[in-house]
C-alpha cells in the first residue's frame, strides 16, 4: 500500500474489533498500514482476530489516544462500551476519536517473521468520528506505554531479562511525562510481565 507520492503508507497503531460466531466482540491492538480506501494488517494466525475475520470478513478499525485501552487490547480482554457499526455487522467503540468499518478483500499467509501470521487487505466501506475529546497530540509517556505493551506481548521470545531492561528504560519516560491514564497503562504492562516471569525485576 502506497501514498500518492509512491511511498509506503505509515503503520498506525489502532484497536480493531471483530465479532466471533458466538456474537462476542473481540478487541485487539493492531498495527495497520493506513490508506484512504484500503487498509492492511497482519494478525497472528493463532489469534481470535484472524479466526473472526475468516468467518465474518468484517472489522472496525479505531483510532484512539487512550493508551490504557490500547494496552488492555494488546495484552488482555477489555470490554469497552460499543454500539453497532453502520455498514457492517460489527461493533464501534464509543470512546474513540474516529473509526473505519472495513470488509476483507483477501487474507494471504505470510512467510516472514518468527510466528505464523497472515496479511489482511480490507476495503473501507464506512467511517465516523467519535464524540470524545480532541486528540491531545504527542506524549512521550503514551508512546512508551505502547512500546512496553508490544515488548510484553513478545515476552516468550525476547526473554525476561531483556523485557525488564526495556521496561525500566521506558519507565523513565513515563515517570517524567505521564498523566494518570499513561501511568495506569504502564502499571498494567508491568503487572502482566511480572505474572508471567520467573525472575522479578532487580
Amino acid at each position: 500500500m502506497s501514498t500518492n507520492a509512491g511511498e509506503r503508507a505509515p503503520l498506525i497503531e489502532t484497536v480493531v474489533t471483530t465479532t466471533g460466531s458466538d456474537g462476542v466482540v473481540n478487541c485487539a491492538a493492531m498495527g495497520v498500514r493506513w490508506g484512504e480506501k484500503e487498509l492492511a494488517f497482519w494478525p497472528f494466525d493463532a489469534t481470535r482476530t484472524l479466526r473472526n475475520l475468516r468467518v465474518h470478513g468484517e472489522a472496525v478499525v479505531h483510532l484512539t489516544d487512550d493508551v490504557l485501552l490500547f494496552v488492555e487490547s494488546a495484552l488482555g480482554n477489555p470490554r469497552p462500551a460499543t454500539r453497532p457499526a453502520t455498514a457492517i455487522d460489527g461493533a464501534v467503540i464509543e470512546a474513540v476519536q474516529s473509526w473505519r468499518e472495513v470488509v476483507v478483500i483477501e487474507i494471504v499467509p505470510s512467510t516472514s517473521g518468527e510466528l505464523p501470521r497472515s496479511m489482511v487487505r480490507a476495503r473501507v466501506v464506512a467511517s465516523g468520528r467519535g464524540s470524545s475529546h480532541e486528540p491531545l497530540g504527542l506524549c512521550r509517556a503514551r508512546h512508551a506505554a505502547v512500546e512496553a505493551s508490544i515488548l510484553a506481548s513478545r515476552l516468550r521470545w525476547l526473554g525476561d531479562a531483556r523485557v525488564w531492561a526495556e521496561l525500566d528504560r521506558l519507565q523513565e519516560l513515563v515517570d517524567k511525562t505521564a498523566g494518570p491514564r499513561e501511568r495506569a497503562a504502564m502499571e498494567y504492562v508491568r503487572r502482566y510481565v511480572a505474572e508471567r516471569c520467573v525472575a522479578e525485576p532487580s
